[in-house]
């Protein structure tokens, strides 16, 4: 008997896929009428402060910035979310530079593999598992029992910024964190309320729509958000839908301390269309539900600030209907859960001590339901892991003169059922005024997930030794150079060696049984670069590049050569066109399995893509609306290309919708 799926967002109107989303759209406008009228009502009593509108902002990435460890971190905003039209995580990363995306849906990810994932400098395409960590305010979310990331469930209407960083990362995110990429979620900071309605409709009968809702009085501060995408897909059986419910509620117990509560629900489901050939049939739907909730007390004072975090993440992935196995259903249910508290001390001038524990449970259970009857089940598993870490870091002279940072740090990790281990790394910033230079080094740990357990017990016969393995590891070298002649005039280069070692792979008989080893190698190195650019106050220019070598050859989505670019343009104060074009080269995908021996011969050729977007801004004559109305485009040039080996991406495509603030 299949397991009957849990939902959070049920539809009133009917249960059909073409009625459920008109009815959200409808339930989406009935949302924005009933806040019309609560917001006329407080508009008596209440003066409105509108935000600031950023006309012209950087193009593609808001920039690079070294953090005090000596680690390049990338920063996205919700600004360049907007001049992209990125409708979710992985199209929102696909330009920034080291990072390389997969998907087969333009609304949907499909398995949190090549049917949608992010990959960062040619880290994250293990499955089972994942190199690199997916974080929502500091916090891990990833399901537990494949332990990898789930785009879908990070969706980017949340999002007020993000961070990438494309090098290990031990003290400040621990396990799994070979790369990161942390969201920052919207908070409403400054007094009054603001409301803003978003509705797109595009190619593939794609519909887009948002409500988002804030407000301050005195201590008390909310944001609540609801979204909707859907689409038909640019080919039969490529259609997916993403719902999402967001809400942040925070108060200020005093000058010094504050705390909050954030809850963010999520429902999608994506469908695989197979290859276009059909080779193979569709491994059938993908179907996740999550339920995430973080209450914060956080701290700040002149001599320093910090927080104390717990959280719990509840899912379900239902991967049903999967012709390639005659129907097979795979049921998970993952919920990770703990606490985590972090202080940065700022005791004396320049200097700064970080120090930090995280207590971390990775619980869940899967079933396997096989038509013919040989239903399998693998009961609950939790792991815990219990961390320590620390940093010290000391500012030498003045930036307005010359200047060093060194640094150095340690994360010790305590596992209950593998070995214990420590994550060192260290930084040094040598400056001159505007000119940087930066070094640093790190060694990431990455455990072994419940997975290993899974592969034991399921699918392997005999003694696996999985409890006998060891962590991955990682050592990570970065050196680089930044100039910045302003805020919006900036170019830097990087270079970087990656040492990978002890990779968990299979080892087949002879001698009987296969069992689980740290055999797996490999080597990464390769220089990156941007650009950023503003000649006039109405246009801002971004490029950026990343030059690839790996060892072996076959890593996959580990291209030779990215490059990104991106122009924004303001016309007459009122339109901004923004533009940004994509180069890829040609490379291996498909995940790497767990398997001695592996060789990848899926291989994709390169493709160019051009987007593009148009907006006007102007201002509804009823209570004088802000709103915005856009035109996007996105592969303007029709390119044939392919992210998986066999699934054709979509040609020329366009949305066009409508902003709204009041």
């Amino acid at each position: 008997m299949k397991k009957e799926r849990r939902a959070y967002f049920e539809a009133p109107f009917g249960t059909d896929r073409v009625t459920q989303k008109y009815t959200w759209v409808l339930w989406i406008i009935l949302f924005l009428i009933y806040v019309l009228s609560v917001s006329g009502a407080m508009a008596d009593e209440t003066e409105f402060v509108l935000e600031d509108v950023v006309v012209t902002g950087h193009a593609v990435i808001e920039g690079n910035e070294v953090n005090r460890l000596g680690s390049q971190v990338t920063v996205v905003t919700e600004d360049q979310i907007m001049d992209l039209n990125a409708q979710d995580l992985t199209s929102a990363l696909r330009r920034v530079p080291g990072v390389v995306i997969s998907r087969h849906n333009p609304i949907g990810s499909f398995g949190g593999g090549e049917g949608g994932a992010v990959f960062i400098r040619g880290h994250g395409s293990s499955r089972p598992g994942s190199e690199i960590q997916t974080l929502i305010d500091g916090i891990p979310k990833f399901v537990s029992v494949w332990t990898h990331p789930l785009m879908d469930v990070l969706n980017v209407d949340i999002l007020e910024s993000m961070d990438v960083y494309k090098g290990a990362q031990p003290v400040l995110f621990g396990n799994m964190a070979f790369g990161a990429i942390d969201i920052k979620t919207k908070r409403k900071k400054d007094p009054g309320f603001s409301t803003t309605f978003h509705a797109g409709y595009g190619s593939f009968d794609t519909l887009r729509g948002s409500i988002e809702h804030a407000g301050k009085l005195d201590r008390f501060d909310y944001y609540l958000l609801g979204g909707y995408r859907s689409s038909d897909g640019h080919r039969e059986n490529a259609d997916g839908e993403l719902k999402d419910l967001f809400g942040r509620l925070g108060y200020e117990i005093s000058n010094e301390w504050d705390i909050g509560l954030t809850f963010i629900q999520t429902d999608n489901w994506a469908d695989d269309p197979g290859p276009a050939d059909k080779s193979t049939p569709s491994d059938g739907r993908f179907d996740t539900v999550d339920s995430f909730t973080v209450a914060t007390i956080s701290n700040r004072y002149d001599w320093g600030h910090g927080y104390i975090k717990a959280y719990r993440d509840r899912g379900d992935i239902d991967w049903v209907d999967q012709e390639g196995t005659q129907g097979l259903d795979t049921l998970t249910d993952y919920q990770n859960y703990g606490l985590k508290a972090r202080e940065t001390l700022t005791l004396w001038e320049g200097g700064e001590i970080l120090t930090g524990v995280d207590l971390d449970y990775i619980s869940g259970e899967v079933e396997f339901l096989d038509p013919s009857g040989s239903d399998m089940k693998f009961p609950k598993e939790t792991f815990r892991i219990l961390s320590y870490y620390a940093a010290l870091s000391q500012l030498f002279g003045t930036k307005e003169g010359f200047y060093a940072l060194p640094s150095a740090g340690v994360r010790y990790m305590d596992h209950n059922t593998y070995d214990n281990e420590m994550g060192p790394q260290a930084g040094l910033i040598l400056g001159y005024r505007d000119t940087e230079f930066h070094a640093s080094y790190s060694r990431g740990i990455n455990y072994p997930g419940i997975y290993a357990r899974v592969q034991d017990e399921v699918f392997m016969p005999g003694d696996n030794k999985w409890s006998e393995i060891a962590a991955e590891k990682l050592d990570h070298f970065e050196v680089g150079i930044v100039h910045g002649f302003d805020e919006f005039n900036r170019i830097d280069l990087t270079l970087f060696y990656d040492d990978g070692r002890d990779r968990i792979v299979v080892s087949p008989p002879p001698p009987f049984p296969p069992i689980l080893s740290n055999l797996g190698e490999y080597r990464m190195k390769g220089v990156e670069g941007s650009v950023m650019l503003a000649p006039i106050s109405d246009l801002t220019f971004f490029a950026g590049f990343t030059y690839l070598d790996v060892d072996p050859q076959d890593l996959p989505y580990s291209p030779k050569w990215t490059f990104s670019s991106g122009i924004n343009y303001l016309l007459f104060s009122d339109f901004k066109i923004s533009i940004d074009t994509l180069y890829v080269d040609e490379q291996y995908v498909t995940s790497r399995a767990r398997q001695k021996g592996t060789i990848n011969v899926d291989r994709v050729d390169s493709y160019f893509l051009l987007n593009a977007r148009i907006s006007y801004d102007c201002i509804l004559p009823y209570r004088d609306l802000e709103c915005q109305i856009y035109l996007a485009g996105e592969n303007l040039t029709d390119t044939d290309y392919e992210q998986k080996k066999g699934y054709p991406m979509p040609g020329i495509s366009a949305i066009v919708g409508i902003d709204i603030k009041f």
